[in-house]
């Protein structure tokens, strides 16, 4: 808390946000400005309503902290930038982003908000540093609802690899240790976060689809039909990385792409097979200079760390359970819900770092400090608090009650 405190020039927002992010890291079942506030003391949700919504302080600050900060403690010259987009399911319309569209979260088209994060893969750990909202062309296009939201004027459309993109470069700019990035197929069949990687010399490890065309000395090829011309000694029976049920081994193959004219660089097709179905999976690689494969599939390992910190940051830190409506208290709840994962993983990481683990114990994990973490803050309210809050839920039921029933009446009219 002490990194972030200069980004507040008061000193009522700079205990409340410390207040919300305890929360945050508590072991309650559900994480939004109500259960906080009554974690934290408050007789009502206004305080923490504020902070997200009106107070002055600057969340883009904040991020570049929590990067500052996830760096410093996981440093790794050879750590993986790896870009993923997650969705929060939605009901109505008036929350920023809202809109029926594809989300892996749910393996469908659904009522949603998407969001495009950015997460440093260390080999000590990892965690997301930065995040992007996915604002569909039905809000850009629409002043009007955009402004209701408190989008700011004159946002542009971008796709997701393009806010991908703009993020990897901030990173980059930024100075982060970082030789890798990685991305499934919404970012490996589209050529903008590619482009923008060959001209930083950043090598790149990204997934594309079985149709995704491909250039080799022999002519242009679908990848799923250069793979029927792999022959069998070219297989290598590879781990892409430590899993929850041990190694994951599955049969690569390397195939080499024709050099554009401008030789920045090494490209190839990557071609995962997994040993017991015989499915296929494809990769677009890129690299400054020439790598083995064995290094190509540990990049391409790495991909799946951004689903265990998606995994995490929602499980234990309520990344996807705010209630808010508006483009600041977006950014600002998911800011926070990623510092509070951040001390997570570098204190997690730390921990096996600097304490062996025992014999018959598994090292510390997220889950595991947070929750001795929750034992030690927890704070312990009188009847008389459980009863105020009590008494203010019913009574702002009451209220929401009244105002439909109202609503219906004058529908009915």
């Amino acid at each position: 808390m002490s990194r972030i405190a200069c980004r507040f020039t008061r000193v009522e927002p700079r205990r409340r946000v410390r207040q919300l992010i305890s929360g945050l890291l508590s072991d309650l079942p559900r994480k939004n400005c109500w259960t906080l506030a009554g974690h934290a003391g408050d007789a009502t949700p206004d305080g923490m309503q504020h902070l997200l919504h009106r107070a002055k302080w600057d969340a883009g600050a904040i991020r570049d902290d929590i990067r500052a900060y996830v760096v410093e403690h996981l440093h790794d010259t050879e750590a993986v930038l790896v870009v993923d987009e997650t969705g929060d399911l939605k009901k109505g319309t008036a929350t920023v982003g809202v809109q029926r569209q594809y989300t892996g979260t749910a393996g469908r088209v659904e009522n949603a908000q998407v969001a495009v994060y950015l997460v440093y893969s260390a080999a000590r750990g990892h965690a997301a540093i930065d995040r992007a909202l996915y604002v569909p062309r039905g809000w850009t296009e629409d002043p009007d609802r955009a402004r209701s939201a408190g989008i700011p004027d004159g946002l542009a459309f971008a796709t997701k690899p393009q806010l991908a993109a703009r993020m990897v470069q901030r990173a980059l700019d930024a100075g982060t240790p970082a030789r890798w990035v990685a991305g499934d197929e919404v970012y490996g069949d589209n050529p903008h976060l590619q482009t923008a990687l060959k001209h930083r010399r950043t090598g790149y490890v990204l997934a594309v689809s079985t149709t995704h065309p491909v250039t080799t000395h022999a002519g242009k090829f679908e990848a799923k039909t250069l793979a029927t011309r792999v022959p069998k000694q070219a297989w290598q029976r590879l781990s892409a990385g430590a899993g929850a049920k041990g190694e994951r081994y599955y049969d690569w193959a390397q195939i080499d792409m024709r050099r554009p004219t401008d030789r920045l660089g090494h490209w190839c097709l990557l071609v995962r097979r997994n040993r017991r179905t015989g499915e296929l999976a494809f990769y677009r690689c890129f690299s400054p200079c020439p790598v083995p494969l064995s290094e190509l599939v540990r990049v391409a390992g790495r991909r799946w760390t951004v689903e265990e910190t998606f995994q995490a940051s929602k499980g234990l830190t309520g990344l996807d359970e705010h209630q808010v409506r508006r483009w600041t208290s977006w950014h600002r709840w998911v800011t926070l819900a990623m510092l509070a994962h951040a001390f997570l993983a570098v204190t997690a990481a730390t921990e096996r770092r600097d304490r062996p683990t025992p014999d018959g114990l598994i090292p510390l994990t997220s889950n595991e400090i947070q929750h001795l973490f929750a034992a030690l803050i927890s704070p312990v309210h009188d009847l008389a608090h459980r009863l105020r809050w009590s008494h203010w839920r019913r009574q702002h039921q009451a209220r929401a009650r009244l105002c439909h029933y109202r609503r219906q009446a004058a529908d009915r009219q």
